[in-house]
């Protein structure tokens, strides 16, 4: 039993190494499922597992006909489980949806988790270098390839000072967007005027050229460009 012991212990150490590992990639990038977070998906999934791996120690007495072990059902409802969590850190704002890549690292984590928990070690130890590498090594890609950045962008006038909707055009295509989705809304019982649109680029600097635009335009009482990306 005293090995049994040790086996368990090594389970639950590695799980809470390779759950930390990918939670402190989430930490650094300010992501609010971190550190903590990873570590205890990781290790509970692991925990779980050893409740089915070791299940006979539960029943001594209980003879292989009486006691099946199935690691893949515990493994399901730990999954499901998951979904519930995974759901939590995506955000939906308007059309701007954040939070997906820490849904995945945690559902990932929580794979690993079962894998050491089942002591399949090697799966579990490409499974977390391929988490790291993805989150990190994938994020440089992304910023040296080719893309278009789409945001979403809100903006105010005082309804009698609004900026027609052609100069408006005119003035986000000269910082390089184009518009898509424009919609109109009256606000505060009808003193201000709203635009709302989602624009894109192929230039990661574009939204800040046009925020310090917008900021120096004395006709623009409010106005808001928020990212529409994880």
């Amino acid at each position: 039993m005293e090995k049994e012991y040790l086996t368990i212990l090594l389970h639950l150490t590695l799980a809470t190494l390779a759950g930390g590992l990918i939670g402190l990639e989430r930490t650094y990038h300010g992501r609010p499922a971190g550190f903590r977070t990873h570590t205890l998906v990781c290790t509970a999934s692991s925990l779980l597992m050893q409740l089915t791996v070791y299940q006979w120690v539960l029943f001594p007495g209980a003879t292989v006909e009486t006691l099946r072990v199935d690691p893949t059902r515990m493994a399901q409802g730990i999954m499901t489980g998951i979904g519930f969590l995974g759901a939590g850190v995506i955000l939906k704002e308007g059309l701007t949806v954040r939070g997906l890549t820490t849904a995945a690292s945690i559902w990932i984590t929580a794979a690993i988790g079962i894998l050491v928990g089942a002591g399949f070690y090697f799966p579990a130890a490409v499974g977390t270098v391929l988490t790291l590498g993805t989150l990190s090594v994938f994020r440089r890609i992304e910023m040296i390839m080719p893309a278009l950045y789409y945001s979403r962008l809100d903006i105010r006038f005082r309804r009698h000072e609004a900026l027609p909707e052609d100069q408006l055009r005119a003035l986000i295509s000269e910082h390089g967007f184009s518009v898509a989705d424009l919609s109109y809304a009256l606000k505060d019982e009808g003193k201000l005027y709203e635009y709302s649109m989602v624009i894109r680029t192929g230039k990661r600097d574009d939204p800040r050229r046009l925020a310090e635009t917008l900021a120096a335009n004395n006709q623009v009482l409010e106005f808001r460009i928020t990212p529409a990306g994880d």
